[in-house]
This record gives C-alpha cells, sequence and structure tokens, in this order.
C-alpha cells in the first residue's frame, strides 16, 4: 500500500501541466489514434494548460493587491481569514482521506462507467481535492476516517452525474464539445442556479429582463467587446482601491487581456482534446451501444474565458467585499479567493444561457449564502489544518476559503453528519438515485443515438 500511495504522491506533484498531455496521449492511442496524433494532443493540451495557468496567475497576482487595498482602504476587519484554495488542497491531501483519495476516486469512476452511472472520463485527478476536503471535514464530525471516506466517495457520486447533466449546456454555451467538468467546486453550484433560475421564472417582468453578451456587442460595436468590458471593470476595481492613475490604467488592459486571452487558451487546449473525443466517441459506438456518448471530464478552468463568467466576476469582487460587511452573521474576509469567483460561475453560465442579469442575481445569492456557509465550516476547517499541520497565518484564530469552505453541497454533507449515521445514510440514498436516474438517462439516450443512426 506505501508503495501504491508513493506512486499516486508521484503523480500529484507532477502537476496538470505534466501528466495531463501523458495521459491524454495513453488515452488516445488506447482508443486507436495514431501515435503521432496522439502525442500532438497530448503537448497542445499541455500546452493548453501552462496558457490558461499563466493567465489565470496575472488575473490572480493584480487583483490580490487591489483586495488588499480595499481591505486596508476602508479598515474591513472580520475575524475569520480566508487562505484561498491552495492552502484548501494542501489540507485536503494531507489529511487521512487525502492520502486515498486519488485511487480510490479513479475505481469509482471506473466503477460507475462499467454500471452506465455516468458518461465521463475524468482525468482530472488533482481536483479530487475537492471530494477529500469534503470527507476530511465529515472524519472530524464523525471522529471516523472510515466515514470521511465514504463521505468523499458520495461527494464524488453526485458531482459526476451533476458533470453529465451539465456537458450538453458545456457544450453548446460554453463552446467545449465533448467535454464535462466534474469539479467539486463549480458542479455544486448548477443545481442551486437551477433553482434560482426556476423562481425567476415565476416572477413577472423580472423573468423578460436578459442582458446578453452576444447582443451587447452587437449593440455596442467594440464598446460591448471583452476586451473593453474588462479593461472598464479592471479600472474600476483598480479606482475602489485607492490606485493612482498609472496603476487604475495597468489594472484595466491587464484584466482586459485577462478576458481576451484566457478563450483563446482554452481554445488552444480544445484543439488538442478534439481528437481523442472524436476517437472516445468511435470507440464507444463500435463497442457498445448502450453508452451513450462519452465526456472527458476536465478542469472547470477551461471553461471560465466565457465573457459572461469573467465580467460578472470581476463585478463581484468588490460587491463580495460589501456583502462580506454588511451580512449579518458573516465573519470571514475574502482575500485570496476572490480570484476564484470565475469558478463558481463556470456552469451556472450554461444553467442561465448566457443571460448576464441571471448570472448576477445568481453569484450575489450564492456568494452572501458561501461566506455563511463558510463561517459555519470555519471552526472544522480550522481543526482539519492543525491536523495537517498547516502553518496558521500570523494573528488568525481560524480559516476559511472560498474554495471549498463556501461549498454549498460540501456544507450539505458534512452537516448532515451531525446526525451520525442517519446523516451518511441519507447522503448515500441521494447519490444512489442520482447514479441510477442518471443510468436512466444514459440508456434512454443510447437508444434514441442508435435508433437515429439506423433510419
Amino acid at each position: 500500500m506505501s508503495y501504491i500511495l508513493s506512486f499516486f504522491n508521484f503523480i500529484q506533484d507532477l502537476g496538470a501541466t505534466v501528466m495531463m498531455p501523458i495521459i491524454i496521449c495513453i488515452f488516445g492511442i488506447a482508443l486507436g489514434t495514431e501515435k503521432g496524433k496522439s502525442l500532438r494532443a497530448g503537448l497542445t493540451v499541455g500546452v493548453g494548460f501552462i496558457g490558461l495557468n499563466l493567465v489565470i496567475g496575472a488575473m490572480s497576482s493584480n487583483l490580490g493587491p487591489a483586495v488588499q487595498l480595499m481591505v486596508d482602504r476602508f479598515g474591513l476587519s472580520l475575524s475569520v481569514i480566508d487562505v484561498g484554495w491552495p492552502a484548501a488542497a494542501a489540507i485536503a491531501f494531507a489529511s487521512t482521506v487525502g492520502m486515498v483519495i486519488i485511487p480510490v476516486c479513479l475505481l469509482v469512476n471506473i466503477i460507475m462507467l462499467l454500471t452506465n452511472t455516468t458518461q465521463t472520463v475524468d482525468v482530472d485527478i488533482w481536483d479530487y481535492w475537492h471530494f477529500a476536503f469534503t470527507g476530511s471535514l465529515v472524519a472530524i464530525v464523525t471522529g471516523s476516517q472510515a466515514i470521511g471516506l465514504l463521505a468523499a466517495v458520495l461527494n464524488m457520486v453526485i458531482i459526476m452525474v451533476i458533470a453529465d447533466y451539465t456537458a450538453p449546456g458545456v457544450e453548446e454555451t460554453l463552446g467545449l464539445p465533448g467535454v464535462s467538468l466534474p469539479h467539486g467546486f463549480s458542479g455544486a453550484y448548477a443545481p442551486v442556479a437551477i433553482v434560482i433560475n426556476k423562481i425567476i421564472d415565476l416572477i413577472p417582468g423580472v423573468r423578460d429582463i436578459d442582458i446578453n453578451m452576444e447582443e451587447a456587442q452587437e449593440k455596442f460595436g467594440v464598446f460591448g467587446e471583452p476586451i473593453i468590458i474588462g479593461s472598464v471593470l479592471g479600472m474600476i476595481i483598480g479606482a475602489v482601491a485607492g490606485y493612482d492613475i498609472s496603476q487604475v490604467l495597468q489594472l484595466g488592459i491587464t484584466m482586459g487581456a485577462v478576458l481576451v486571452l484566457i478563450p483563446k487558451m482554452a481554445s488552444l487546449l480544445m484543439e488538442g482534446l478534439l481528437p481523442i473525443s472524436d476517437a472516445a466517441s468511435a470507440f464507444i459506438s463500435d463497442r457498445f451501444s448502450n453508452r451513450g456518448k462519452m465526456y472527458i471530464g476536465l478542469d472547470s478552468a477551461v471553461g471560465v474565458g466565457h465573457p459572461l463568467t469573467l465580467s460578472v466576476s470581476l463585478i463581484l469582487v468588490p460587491l463580495t467585499l460589501a456583502i462580506a460587511v454588511l451580512l449579518p452573521g458573516n465573519k470571514v474576509l475574502p482575500f485570496a479567493d476572490l480570484a476564484v469567483i470565475p469558478w463558481m460561475f463556470v456552469l451556472i453560465t450554461p444553467v442561465v444561457k448566457g443571460n448576464g442579469f441571471r448570472a448576477l442575481v445568481n453569484g450575489i445569492i450564492v456568494l452572501a449564502a458561501g461566506l455563511l456557509i463558510s463561517t459555519n465550516l470555519a471552526p472544522l476547517m480550522t481543526e482539519a489544518a492543525v491536523n495537517a499541520d498547516y502553518a496558521l497565518p500570523s494573528n488568525a484564530t481560524m480559516i476559511s476559503s472560498i474554495c471549498d469552505g463556501a461549498n454549498p453541497l460540501t456544507w450539505v454533507i458534512v452537516r448532515l453528519n451531525d446526525f451520525g449515521w442517519i446523516g451518511i445514510g441519507i447522503v448515500a440514498a441521494v447519490a444512489v438515485v442520482l447514479a441510477l436516474v442518471n443510468r436512466r438517462r444514459i440508456l434512454l439516450e443510447a437508444e434514441e443515438l442508435k435508433t437515429a443512426q439506423q433510419a
């Protein structure tokens, strides 16, 4: 077992930019793609990920100082520190559940594929930390590592079903054919967005409001383009932060570049994935008549480039700080994870079908609720950090994060386990029912596809 764990720790340490090309290349060859094409596809995917990471890094490194100045300028003081997703991931992987999460989740994915309860081949193994995070908190609540691991598995099953369900929207709205996003953080907001969307549909007048980015670009011409929108929002954030004119302009240009470059990097990544996706579809079609369409599960970073996702996210950066101060019961000071707000919207954007008004309404609601969730989970996350020997920031008594500390699905799973075996039983029942409903949908889709091919 120690050798197996060491092997998966080695894979984890290599990172996505190294292992993703290897996995894609091997996957392509296994599906019958030519070796040269598979190699090129894998390397292209790797280049796409590096490009995405560089642009996202530029966004984070430029937004971070602006946010810090906002905090200092307006004298914001809240007792729980947002330490960001890298710290949350490190804490999750350092837990007992995290040590075994990669091989366990790979096994779960294989079982789900064999039983037709998912259409997604989840190669995004680094983001299994989201499931480990949930499991590590449940282990603290229950005092049982076994229940914690079970909770992590059930979390994955639920997210895999959500990924399948949202995959057509990801293809249509985000322009990612053959891709699903089984991301533990992004996926949790899709059901919330569906509910909020249904409620908006019931309100006369409000349901007719539609702010569409493509229509805005057509209406306003160059002033509706992502580069202009990003630059303007960046300058507004810089002005609120108290930057001088040169810094305001620099932040504006950087944010404009982010809105332009992220979609281009995602397109490069898709260039590598398309031949593998086509090969996977052909492989399944030739050998399995009851599998329907198959998707490659990727990090939701590939979907953050939609103009609506990035524009609404930038608007919500200063709004989130205001909400944090005004929201009764909140103790979390948003900081490190404000740059991950776009990840919240990756699957909200397809649900609202690109409607900017609905996306903004969703954003305000989920961020307000998320701050209360992260406040509630802060004691558990702090205890998990101490158990993992994570060094708390100076003068911090408790820590949390937006990703995954504000995750509504994580919160529901953790808090249900306050009721012991009844709680984990409820989570298990929900996961099994969702998996079976998904299986029925997959088989029906496969039958319809077979009938269409015969016709």
